[in-house]
């Protein structure tokens, strides 16, 4: 039986289908956890830079466990974000890349990295003064 049940509605009929990530049970939500959890955001945005084998992608997403980053491959590939080759011959050899919607999406998230990257002055000056007045006494 397969893990991944198929859906039940046609491929044309799926740009029809409405889809609100609020909503509990809606697919979206799955989806955007995927996409903004910790390991996520970061494997695609590293593979914006170009194809990478695993142990690349490994050292690049510097934190992150061999479990946890074959999880989330194996998650944004099933989702479509990112593309799995394998290639013969001796050593194997296993590249992955960005498919045309993991592209896009890493291309905001690079946008919102670097607004972050560009407000951390304010958010450690926040940090700071809220350090300050709710520190323990």
């Amino acid at each position: 039986m397969d893990a991944h049940p198929q859906p039940v509605v046609a491929p044309e009929e799926l740009s029809k289908l409405e889809f609100d990530v609020f909503a509990r049970a809606c697919a979206s939500r799955e989806t955007f956890e995927r996409i903004s959890g910790r390991w996520g955001p970061l494997v695609l945005v590293g593979l914006h830079e170009g194809p990478m084998r695993f142990n690349e992608l490994r050292r690049h997403v510097q934190g992150v466990s061999d479990k946890m980053l074959t999880q989330t491959l194996q998650g944004l590939e099933r989702d479509g974000f990112v593309h799995r080759q394998a290639r013969e011959g001796f050593p194997s050899r296993v590249d992955y890349s960005l498919t045309p919607l993991g592209t896009r999406t890493a291309v905001k998230l690079l946008e919102l990295i670097e607004q972050l990257e560009g407000d951390m002055p304010h958010v450690l000056a926040a940090r700071a003064a809220y350090d300050r007045t709710h520190s323990p006494r």
